[in-house]
């Protein structure tokens, strides 16, 4: 790739230096930078050029919907502990004041129209012993909810990864698209100026200049279409990474030999079916998954608890102060000494009938079991197709992309043919643009199968668990 790419390089020198000859004795040269042709913008020394790694790992960390998914895991934390402290004995402290008018009982166990007012305190405690396994059921029930959480908490940034990829790749792409159509300037401008001095030496016609000078307007208009793409991708990218604005947002543009190692491809190796094997041990979606369809069978136990008795120990500890109108009574601290008073007990509750509703619970659960097998079946169909797709995507890109090099050869030879012959009057300035921008756009096109090439190698091995760089 590296010895095409300076072929490429090399063809692009020639045709210029064959142009520059024309010039020699009037005056005229035309040279092009190569550092020119292959750089967008020049950069100023305060701007960070971002490589893909970097992109992925900020817009994870400043991703406003990666920020909600994770205030989700927090949320099943919380439901976990929740469900863990569950076991605890709770504890319940109690105050009560009444007062009694008219006809009432008195201190001496007789009734009469007296007032009086009663003040209870107590604390009270209970601790479960037996819940039908519901309480260990929902403990393991809230862990697979977190394990789940987290596993689409990867999901969301994997999903960030890959759209940060596509318009990283996208730039790119729009950048060397910029670059080819500044090359075509540059013969442009070089044709026009040597049609202007012939033109001027009574050696061509005006309206040849004229032809070639409107060339030269449609291959700025593309110039400046390329560069507006450019900068829309840019946009596009810096809004996935949030950042306020696109100004001063420059990317790495990788070496050739990079993009040529990652992007061979063996299609005898690998397989979809092989790749598939792998994603779904890695994938976070298949997982997570696979941790809600375990979790099912926690909530059928959790509904079949009800159908056991239930077991709970229960204490207490009270007192009261009580005083009766016309009679006298102890002072407050004698009372709530005397009547001092404390309790435990164990609680038996037997479900015997509840309406049905148990039943229809167990159901309900054994249902949503049913439904959770067939989104892990559909996540896994749906992860199969997309390794599919990718596959035969990454088969054809990397077709094209050697029928894009035999094409630019192609037309570079028969480029350098129609100029000889133009050079020597053989042929006309509408065959040599004819000629010019067929080779051109092989360039393009070459392009263009590259990056697509590349993009496609780089999610295959992102479903295999790979890290998404190039």
């Amino acid at each position: 790739m590296v010895l095409r790419l300076l072929q490429t390089i090399t063809a692009s020198e020639m045709i210029m230096n064959k142009i520059n000859r024309l010039f020699k004795g009037r005056g005229l040269v035309m040279s092009v930078s190569l550092f020119h042709l292959f750089t967008f913008s020049p950069l100023s020394a305060q701007e960070k050029l971002w490589s893909l790694r970097e992109c992925c790992d900020y817009a994870v960390e400043h991703s406003i919907s990666i920020k909600q998914q994770e205030n989700q895991c927090r949320q099943q934390e919380l439901e976990l502990s929740t469900a863990k402290n569950s076991r605890l004995p709770d504890l319940n402290g109690s105050v009560s004041q009444s007062f009694s008018f008219g006809r009432g009982l008195t201190a001496e166990n007789t009734y009469s129209n007296t007032n009086t007012s009663n003040t209870s305190l107590g604390i009270s405690t209970s601790v479960p012993l037996f819940t039908g396994f519901r309480i260990p059921n929902e403990i393991k029930l809230n862990q697979l909810n977190l394990e789940a959480a987290t596993a689409d908490l990867e999901k969301a940034k994997n999903d960030i990864r890959m759209k940060v990829a596509e318009t990283y790749v996208q730039i790119l792409y729009d950048m060397e698209i910029a670059d080819v159509a500044r090359r075509q300037i540059e013969i442009d401008s070089a044709q026009v100026a040597r049609l202007d001095a012939f033109v001027k030496n009574g050696k061509a016609a005006e309206a040849e200049l004229s032809q070639q000078k409107a060339t030269l307007a449609n291959s700025r208009l593309t110039a400046t279409q390329a560069d507006n793409n450019t900068r829309l991708a840019i946009l596009a990218l810096t809004q996935l990474l949030e950042l306020s604005t696109p100004d001063g947002f420059s990317i790495v543009r990788p070496d050739v030999a990079e993009i040529t190692q990652l992007s061979s491809f063996n299609s005898q190796l690998l397989t979809p079916d092989m790749i598939y094997a792998e994603a779904l041990g890695v994938k976070p979606e298949i997982l997570s998954q696979q941790l809600k369809l375990k979790g099912t069978e926690h909530s059928i136990k959790i509904a079949k608890s009800a159908n056991y008795p239930s077991l709970s120990l229960s204490g207490s500890v009270g007192t009261n102060y009580y005083t009766t109108s016309g009679f006298n009574s102890d002072t407050f601290g004698n009372q709530l000494k005397n009547n001092f008073s404390q309790g435990i007990g164990l609680n038996l509750s037997v479900p015997i009938f509840n309406r049905f509703q148990t039943r229809n619970n167990i159901r309900n659960a054994r249902i949503n079991q049913e439904n959770q097998q067939l989104a892990l079946d559909n996540t896994k169909k749906t992860l199969y197709k997309e390794i599919q797709q990718v596959y035969y995507n990454a088969l054809n890109a990397q077709t094209k992309e050697k029928s894009s090099e035999e094409a630019l050869q192609s037309t570079k030879d028969a480029f350098q043919l129609m100029q000889a012959k133009y050079e020597n009057g053989k042929a006309t300035i509408t065959e040599f643009n004819e000629s010019k921008n067929n080779y051109l756009k092989s360039e393009s096109d070459l392009v263009q199968a590259r990056y697509e090439n590349l993009y496609q190698q780089a999610l295959l091995e992102f479903y295999r668990g790979r890290e998404l760089t190039f």
